[in-house]
C-alpha cells in the first residue's frame, strides 16, 4: 500500500523554496565567451596607406591554420610543465582558426584600406593580395605570457609574386583570462602589421 503524506499549507511554501535554492545552487556556471577582433575604441591607429592606394585595394585572407592542441572553442591554457588544460566556462566566439582569420582580415582591412574578397565577388582587373597564415605555435600562461610564432605570405595576383615572413611574440598576460585573450589580440595586431608592410612593398 502506498501511503501519501500532504505537507501542512504553511510548509510546502519554505519547502518549495529550499528545493529551488538547491537547484539554482548546482546550476552550470554561465560561459564566458571571448573575441579576437577588437572593439573600435581599443584598436590601434590604423597605418594611412600609400598616396598611390586611392583605389580599393583587394585581398583574400585565407583560412588560418592553428596547432591541433588549440583548436577549440574552449580556451586551451599551458601549466608551464608541458601540461595543458582546457577551460569549460571560457570559450572564444568562433571556433579559434575562425577568430583568427576573421580578426586579421579586419586589421588588414582597417590599415591598407581594403576589401577582404574571400567571401565576395572581385571585380575589374585591380591586383589582389592572396594572405595565408599559420599559427605554427601559441602557448599562454595565465598570469604569465603568451608566446607565439605566425607564418605568412603574401602572392600578388596575377604575376604570382611572393613575399614570405614570420611573426614572433612574447607577450606578458597579466590579469586572469582576459589578459590572456589581450595578448592573443595583439599576436594578430602584430602579425597584421607585418602582413601589411609586405602588402604595401609588393605594391611599389
Amino acid at each position: 500500500m502506498v501511503r501519501r503524506f500532504n505537507l501542512p499549507r504553511l510548509a510546502a511554501g519554505p519547502a518549495i523554496a529550499f528545493a529551488a535554492a538547491v537547484l539554482a545552487g548546482c546550476a552550470s556556471p554561465q560561459a564566458r565567451f571571448y573575441t579576437l577582433s577588437l572593439p573600435a575604441r581599443a584598436r590601434p591607429a590604423a597605418t594611412p596607406a600609400p598616396s598611390q592606394a586611392t583605389a580599393p585595394v583587394w585581398i583574400e585572407v585565407a583560412p588560418v591554420r592553428v596547432p591541433e592542441r588549440v583548436n577549440r572553442v574552449n580556451l586551451v591554457l599551458s601549466d608551464g610543465n608541458g601540461r595543458l588544460r582546457l577551460l569549460a566556462q571560457d570559450r572564444w566566439s568562433a571556433s579559434l582558426p575562425d577568430e583568427f582569420r576573421d580578426a586579421l582580415s579586419q586589421r588588414l582591412q582597417e590599415s591598407l584600406g581594403a576589401v577582404d574578397a574571400y567571401q565576395h565577388g572581385r571585380s575589374g582587373t585591380e591586383p589582389l593580395y592572396r594572405v595565408s597564415a599559420e599559427v605554427v605555435r601559441i602557448d599562454a600562461e595565465i598570469d604569465e605570457r603568451v608566446s607565439a610564432i605566425v607564418n605568412w605570405s603574401v602572392r600578388r595576383l596575377p604575376d604570382g609574386k611572393v613575399t614570405v615572413g614570420r611573426t614572433r611574440a612574447e607577450l606578458a598576460a597579466p590579469g586572469g583570462v582576459d589578459g590572456v585573450v589581450a595578448a592573443y589580440q595583439q599576436v594578430v595586431v602584430n602579425a597584421a602589421a607585418d602582413i601589411a608592410g609586405a602588402v604595401r612593398s609588393l605594391r611599389l
